[in-house]
């Protein structure tokens, strides 16, 4: 992984809605908790705009993090985020504990390249439909990938690419398919415009007198 984030955090005592609402307006922070791991829940707090900038690199979803928390680190993912129902604010965090030996489940962004040079596309007029944009995986903490490409090249004119169509890195498996085919769900499809006419259909209108 090329990119580390740090986040800094403190101490939580006084919990409740009232304390949660002070936390916000008058130290400009939110409450957070990291849990999991054989060590008990850890309710602390962090700088609401610092983690309000690091969400903004879409890298920070699929990343092992870091909580500074009174000089000790632990490292840890981003399990949950609430956000304020109609203001730009953010409310709460929780974390999960990493443990290097255990595989977790993350969410992993996918990344489609040669969607506009696909031969499908371009010479042939398709258009894309994405099903996801994201894919649940497992794996080690070590193996977390920060995305997985989905390359459209050789992406047929109506063909269906599926989950188990995906080239993952070593070590990585997606979730769904461990649950049987039924859930081998679609990612993305490239299909001729509603409309268009096929190049069937156009050399049968060519040869007609």
């Amino acid at each position: 992984m090329s990119q580390d984030f740090v986040i800094e955090a403190f101490p939580r005592d006084d919990q409740g809605k009232g304390a949660s609402r002070r936390l916000r307006r008058e130290e400009r922070k939110i409450p957070a908790i990291i849990y999991g791991g054989e060590k008990e829940a850890t309710p602390i707090s962090i700088w609401h705009n610092e983690l309000k900038k690091a969400l903004e690199n879409e890298a920070f979803f699929s990343h092992i993090l870091t909580i500074e928390l009174g000089g000790k680190k632990e490292s840890v993912i981003l399990k949950d985020l609430q956000r304020h129902p109609y203001k730009p604010l953010l409310t709460h965090a929780d974390f999960l504990r990493v443990d290097k030996d255990h595989e977790i489940h993350v969410n992993v962004p996918l990344h489609f390249i040669n969607e506009d040079s696909a031969p499908a596309v371009k010479l042939q007029g398709g258009l894309v439909s994405h099903q996801i944009n994201e894919v649940e995986v497992i794996c080690l903490p070590k193996d977390l990938p920060e995305y997985i490409e989905v390359d459209l090249t050789d992406v047929a004119m109506d063909q269906v690419v599926h989950l188990s169509d995906l080239k993952l890195p070593k070590g990585v498996r997606i979730a769904a398919l461990l649950q049987g085919e039924d859930h081998d769900q679609p990612v993305l499809a490239i299909h001729k415009p509603k409309g268009a006419k096929s190049d069937e259909d156009e050399g049968e209108e060519g040869g007609e007198e």
